[in-house]
């Protein structure tokens, strides 16, 4: 008697719609904020971003419990011997294959959810002034931290796709991947996502009607600085 042929794998659900949303609107919102941090014109847009990032990760972190199966941090988050386990197959030529994450994927999210946090906590520190210069140093080194590691993570998705032989950034799009039916997600949680999409629109209107205010239109801390640096120039020209 024949065993039965397994079948095929074919195209199922994996990312939920939230994950897609979330992880669209990080993108635009890291970018947005990187390209706008420089100029004191576009400050507003610039901590609008920001705050949208830090909540963009809160959501994240609780649908990373409370989610989907392939969304959950218990599904793809692994140790160190996982990691090297499947970074070994990639070298063999014969990468291991992963509905959701691979363990090295993994990493990389985790990361940037974690450098995300920073960068928004030290950019309101610096934007409400909570403390001196370094405040504004640290920011800065976060985010051009986290350009690094999308840099690197965008590398590997492009190495993954063409290993697995699967466009992993229409996988982001669409939601389906390469799998069995046992395998996939039944319900795509599309009202959940709409609501998330319209929470943010919402913030950024209401932010456009009552942008955040920056003193003088300048940097965060450039005006105490500027302070400081008058004072310093009266007692100097009083002493002559």
């Amino acid at each position: 008697m024949n065993a039965p042929e397994s079948k095929p794998p074919q195209r199922i659900l994996v990312w939920d719609a939230p994950v897609r949303v979330f992880h669209w609107l990080l993108v635009l919102s890291f970018f947005g904020a990187y390209l706008t941090a420089e100029s004191d014109r576009w400050r507003a847009v610039h901590v609008t971003l920001g705050y949208t990032a830090g909540a963009l990760v809160v959501f994240r972190l609780l649908w990373g419990l409370l989610g989907t199966r392939h969304a959950r941090f218990g599904d793809f988050v692994r140790g160190p011997q996982a990691v090297r386990r499947y970074l070994a197959s990639l070298l063999r030529g014969a990468p291991e294959h992963h509905v959701g994450h691979n363990p090295a994927g993994a990493l990389a999210i985790v990361a940037l959810l974690g450098l995300t946090c920073l960068t928004v906590v030290l950019g309101w520190a610096t934007f409400t002034e909570q403390g001196g210069e370094w405040l504004e140093e640290g920011h800065e080194l976060a985010g051009n931290l986290m350009l690094l590691l999308v840099g690197v993570h965008v590398a590997a998705v492009v190495l993954a796709s063409w290993l697995h032989r699967e466009n992993l950034v229409r996988a982001m799009l669409t939601g389906r991947k390469l799998g069995t039916p046992q395998e996939g997600i039944r319900r795509t949680w599309g009202g959940l996502a709409v609501v998330m999409l319209v929470a943010v629109l919402g913030f950024w209107w209401l932010q456009w009607q009552d942008p955040p205010q920056v003193l003088s239109g300048d940097r965060p801390g450039a005006t105490a600085k500027r302070g400081h640096d008058r004072e310093r120039d009266h007692d100097e020209r009083e002493e002559h």
